[in-house]
């Protein structure tokens, strides 16, 4: 999910997919952010459809904020690339677990491209304000304290000072995807590590396009049948759109990604398991400065590589049995601030 945007507006945009729980009691808590730096839009253009070449937009080089290189010239931020924000987040009906989860919880997040290295991380804190339903546990009611995740890339190109574009393809990544959730015990924890290739994808438009391809090895995975082995490929399309600027100094982007996740072994012997799953995120994202908004509505289809509508193998917390729901809309809002 790391994105770099390198497109007639100035921004850089990332956003994080977080937790997939495997465990009865705990269900799923997503923790999914933006980090936007300024954005300035001159117009928001109506682009053909036509495959001809994009129209050029006029506009001023921002006076502040990073840029698409996560750089900065004496702005209000605390780093020239490396930008934070610290987000406080509701989220609905969320899907990676066997049971939905609702949670309201803080996240600090870390972006920015320096030299060949494009990083991207963020850590959460779940159950932070003591609200969530009766799926949900976090730091201070004896579940995971702390879930990370750590998303680096390394541009092959820089580090061998060769242009390596193709086509379209007008950057290449060494790819990573670091993810670790710290549970008190073994089959409370989490411990995933994705590895590939990445590349920037040239739209010859405002839209902002990145493919990443990985690799997984699993350590733990809250007890799971497919810990510490190599299981599976994640295929990943990152994608964002600038809307519009106003007159108040806010601007308004849309962002969004989809991970497919296949060729698994999870499912072959369990038939609440599945070898495939597909989690598809659209978020509309208002900031200004500093203060900014997010809404987001995301799409799973076996969430967690839970299998949707089977019977779950254990009770709910009330101790009745139910049906695996890891098909279905989640929702999270959030307001953030931007250091």
């Amino acid at each position: 999910m790391v994105e770099k945007i390198a497109q007639p507006v100035a921004w850089s945009a990332r956003v994080s997919l977080t937790r997939v729980w495997s465990t009865g009691r705990s269900a799923s808590l997503l923790a999914l952010s933006l980090g936007i730096g300024s954005m300035t839009l001159a117009a928001a253009p109506t682009w053909a459809d036509d495959q001809g070449e994009a129209p050029v937009i006029e506009q001023e080089a921002p006076d502040e904020g990073p840029t698409s290189e996560g750089q900065t010239a004496e702005g209000p931020y605390l780093s020239d690339w490396y930008h934070q924000n610290v987000t406080v987040i509701g989220s609905k009906n969320i899907r990676f677990g066997p049971q939905q989860v609702d949670d309201i919880y803080l996240e600090y997040e870390f972006f920015g491209r320096k030299g060949p290295l494009d990083l991207y991380g963020y850590i959460d804190f779940p159950k932070f304000f003591g609200t969530g339903n009766a799926a949900d546990s976090g730091i201070f009611d004896k579940g995971s304290p702390v879930f990370m995740e750590l998303e680096p890339r390394l541009s092959i190109d820089d580090m061998t000072g060769q242009d390596l574009s193709v086509g379209p393809f007008k950057e290449w990544f060494v790819a990573f995807d670091y993810i670790f959730d710290w549970g008190h015990t073994t089959e409370s924890r989490q411990n995933t590590l994705y590895a590939g290739l990445g590349t920037d994808i040239e739209t010859g438009s405002p839209l902002g396009l990145s493919f990443n391809f990985y690799k997984r090895r699993q350590w733990e995975n809250y007890g799971a049948a497919n810990e510490n082995s190599w299981d599976g490929y994640r295929a990943q399309l990152n994608y964002s759109y600038p809307l519009g600027s106003f007159d108040n100094g806010a601007s308004l982007v849309y962002v969004g990604f989809t991970n497919h996740d296949f060729a698994s072994d999870l499912g072959d012997n369990d038939p609440t398991r599945t070898n495939e799953s597909t989690v598809a995120t659209n978020v509309l994202l208002y900031q200004f400065t500093h203060l900014r908004f997010m809404a987001v509505a995301r799409y799973f289809h076996n969430g967690g590589q839970w299998n949707d509508g089977e019977m779950a193998p254990f009770p709910n917390s009330h101790g009745d049995g139910f049906e695996l729901r890891s098909t279905g809309w989640g929702y999270y809002f959030g307001v953030g601030w931007q250091f």
